[in-house]
């Protein structure tokens, strides 16, 4: 969630840290700040809002140095203000953090008694306070650092900044992601690599527990158990076209327009160009292994494992158990051993979804993971990760990272029907074929893209909104109400179509705009059938569908929006399309902030 970047280098450390937290905005945040060594002097500036607000403060105040550590920050203690936001500063240090410390009152209260006052509401200040103080007992940077950390609870990335120490930077992590760039006699902290893209391409990723030394020429890490640890460095390709928007408007607005071309990505990535078969991993990957299955997943993704749910039962016969991960992590669920543990992740650091991954250990058969960075925390804990090859993913509301993991669990159903004979080879064959053509049919989708900007130009003007589908489309009826509400900030809720007469139609009036997911499938007639109820009671209908759903519905819909036809078993990716432009067009008619919508973050790596 917080961005957090840290510079050893030759240059002047304040522009690099700016430019660097830049590229972190996508993850969320309500402030900033730097700070720096100049010298011997440890000094910083923060500021509230956009970075414009840090960049504007550094004309005026600027702050000189080659060493440098950089924040933004998404509110969890304390209010998004000046006094809260990082780096804060206790004495000689200056600590960035990411994360959580659970114990943060029972340290705060016993630095106290020592005569240290706490200044903010936040649980990072505790930290810096901390080390101070055991720093004035005499221990070194590295050492107060160290023995502070092995006293927190919770979860953290940290970066510590001392006075006197221009070639020294600490960093830790425990629950959130940080990772090392190495540069030619320069050295830089980062949460992800993309922070440290324009800066090198040579990235150590620190493992769960480990603390890292860093000075402009050593990298020396701690791991967990306290004994000296060698990473792996590791090349990362990240073209930096990746993270420009590409002559669009919004990030979001690009990664849309990019799914046909990330689709076809994943596609070549599974399908085998001669006969158009699965190579999905042998034999690591068969489903006659599992009695069931438990699909877990956050938000969007979490829509993605209920989709699969229904492919995975209707095509396979495999009983699917699907959670959400905040709630399945402590529920403590059974789990049978011969049960397949997948969980779902655009980031891989997820953390509830990491955690509940943790649990499955020793517990499932074999641990899944679908996920878009090779390199995560749940990648490298799984016994087999299958990327989703989306790309990089900027905006906070996930568009094509979703269709893409929708694509993956399609795949994996396939497989899953194949492995346990469950689906005639014609059939298979039959839908490979068309979701060969998916990128195609998706494009087609993309050139109605003024119907819906119309479209969202009326829903613009409501402030609640109901979404309707029935089977896979109930699902995509969910993530279309999340899409809306989480950009264009209009309450939306999704229900299965045949609940609505079990208490969601008292909500109908001629205000309500009742957005119905049906293309012309085995329960289009029921689900008409419940549109019916909601025009009776004066409900304005949105109706998105195919062209013959469109010809057999009703002809006083308040709008019908005709999509390509499509196998019904392919239906949830391409409505996912509309979903989007919907929530997308409806953003910008609003007015609203589409690629950084308040008080949400691209990367939750804190409860």
């Amino acid at each position: 969630m917080c961005g957090i970047v840290g510079v050893l280098g030759k240059h002047e450390a304040a522009p690099i840290l700016v430019e660097a937290l830049k590229r972190l905005e996508y993850r969320g945040y309500d402030s900033a700040g730097i700070a720096t060594i100049n010298g011997k002097q440890l000094d910083r500036r923060r500021a509230v809002g956009k970075l414009v607000n840090l960049s504007d403060l550094l004309v005026h105040e600027p702050l000189r140095g080659k060493s440098g550590i950089g924040h933004t920050r998404w509110a969890t203690h304390g209010a998004p203000n000046t006094v809260n936001a990082h780096p804060h500063k206790a004495g000689p240090v200056a600590v960035v953090h990411n994360g959580i410390i659970e114990n943060f009152r029972e340290l705060r209260s016993e630095l106290s008694q020592a005569g240290l006052a706490h200044e903010t509401d936040t649980d990072t200040e505790t930290v810096a306070m901390l080390v101070h103080h055991l720093m004035e007992q005499g221990q070194t940077p590295v050492e107060a650092a160290k023995s502070a950390i092995a006293r927190l609870e919770g979860a953290y990335a940290l970066g510590f900044l001392f006075d006197g120490e221009d070639d020294l930077i600490v960093a830790a992590r425990k629950g959130s992601p940080l990772a090392i760039g190495h540069g030619d006699g320069e050295m830089y902290v980062g949460s992800d690599a993309i922070a440290l893209a324009p800066l090198t391409d040579r990235i150590t990723y620190l493992e769960e527990g480990d603390i890292a030394v860093v000075t402009r020429t050593t990298l020396d890490i701690i791991d967990a158990q306290g004994n000296r640890a060698n990473r792996a460095v590791r090349t990362i390709q990240i073209d930096s076209t990746h993270v420009d928007k590409g002559g669009h408007k919004h990030f979001m607005a690009k990664e849309i327009a990019e799914q046909p071309a990330v689709i076809g990505d994943t596609l070549r990535h599974y399908l085998s160009e001669a006969g158009g078969g699965l190579t999905l991993p042998q034999p690591e990957l068969d489903f006659t292994q599992y009695d069931r299955l438990t699909l877990v997943a956050c938000g969007t993704a979490y829509y993605a494992c209920l989709t699969a749910k229904y492919w995975f039962e209707q095509l396979a016969g495999l009983p699917v158990d699907v959670d959400i991960a905040s709630e399945f992590r402590y529920r403590e669920p059974p789990v049978p051993a011969r049960t397949g543990a997948i969980f779902v992740s655009q980031s891989g650091e997820t953390a509830d979804t990491l955690a509940a991954l943790r649990y499955c250990e020793g517990r499932a058969a074999k641990i899944l993971s679908i996920i878009n960075v090779p390199e995560s925390s749940i990648a490298r804990e799984s016994d087999l990760a299958l990327p989703i090859h989306a790309g990089v993913e900027i905006g906070v509301a996930s568009t094509k990272a979703f269709t893409c993991q929708l694509t993956v669990l399609l795949l994996m159903a396939l497989k899953a029907a194949s492995d346990r004979e469950t689906l005639d080879p014609a059939r298979t064959s039959d839908l490979l074929s068309h979701l060969r053509g998916l990128p195609s049919t998706i494009n087609n989708t993309l050139e109605l893209n003024a119907d819906f900007h119309k479209a969202a130009n009326r829903l613009a003007t409501a402030d609640n909104a109901l979404f309707l589908g029935r089977g896979v489309m109930y699902p995509l009826a969910l993530e279309g109400a999340l899409k809306l509400k989480e950009i264009s900030y209009i309450h939306a809720e999704a229900y299965a179509s045949g609940e609505l007469k079990h208490g969601p139609i008292a909500l109908i009036d001629k205000k309500m705009p009742v957005i119905v997911m049906a293309p012309r499938d085995a329960l289009f007639d029921k689900t008409v059938s419940n549109m019916q109820e909601v025009m009776a009671r004066g409900g304005k209908v949105m109706l998105i569908t195919d062209a013959p759903g469109a010809e057999a519905a009703a002809d006083d819909t308040w709008m019908t929006l005709v999509l390509p036809q499509v196998d019904p078993v392919l239906s949830p990716i391409l409505y996912a399309v509309p979903a989007q432009l919907l929530a997308y067009h409806t953003a910008v008619a609003k007015g609203t902030d589409v690629d950084q919508p308040r008080n949400l973050a691209k990367s939750v790596t804190v409860e």
